[in-house]
């Protein structure tokens, strides 16, 4: 059983995901940020794990494996920005 603070943290990283990913939709949207921009891809990278975090916890795993791929996509695009 986790502890209702670890749970409160749990739970700051979700929000922190979720802002994140809308964040980078919104100013890609916009071309505030370009997509090969690693700024996007690392606020998708981190928001899929804030939301990987909270799901698991929750045990959301459609949610999980969602992120999983989301994430997985951003590592890729980060990879492939240094190549």
């Amino acid at each position: 059983m986790q502890s209702p603070q670890s749970s409160k943290i749990l739970e700051i990283f979700g929000w922190y995901g979720t802002v994140a990913i809308i964040g980078a939709y919104f100013l890609n949207s916009f071309q505030i940020i370009a997509a090969t921009d690693l700024s996007y891809q690392l606020l998708n990278l981190t928001g899929g794990f804030g939301i990987i975090a909270i799901s698991w916890h929750k045990k959301v795993f459609q949610s999980v494996a969602l992120n999983i791929i989301w994430s997985f996509i951003a590592i890729i695009a980060i990879v492939r920005i240094f190549i």
